[in-house]
C-alpha cells in the first residue's frame, strides 16, 4: 500500500469537467485508490462518491493506493489533483 499527502489546487480551473476527468485517471489503473479527507473515505472510481467529495483548491487529501500498479497511481492521482 501507498501512500501520499496533498494539498489539492485549483483543478476547476485547470480542468474541463474535473469530476470525471479524476474518475477517468483512477479508473486507468488496476489499484485500489481511496481519497480521504476530514474523516471521509471515499473510491476515487466512483462518480459518485467523486462528486460528494468535490475535491477543491486547498483541502488537504491522503491519496491510498493499493495493488499491482499503486505507486503509477498514486503519481497519476496527485498530478492530477495538484495540476501538474
Amino acid at each position: 500500500m501507498s501512500k501520499k499527502e496533498i494539498i489539492v489546487s485549483n483543478v476547476s480551473e485547470e480542468h474541463n469537467n474535473p469530476i470525471a476527468e479524476l474518475v477517468q485517471v483512477a479508473c486507468r489503473f488496476d489499484s485500489e485508490i481511496i481519497l480521504e479527507s476530514d474523516n471521509r473515505r471515499i473510491n476515487a472510481k466512483s462518480i459518485m462518491g467523486i462528486m460528494a467529495f468535490n475535491p477543491s483548491k486547498g483541502m488537504t487529501v491522503n491519496i491510498e493506493a493499493n495493488g499491482e500498479d499503486e505507486q503509477e497511481a498514486l503519481v497519476a492521482m496527485e498530478k492530477f489533483l495538484v495540476c501538474e
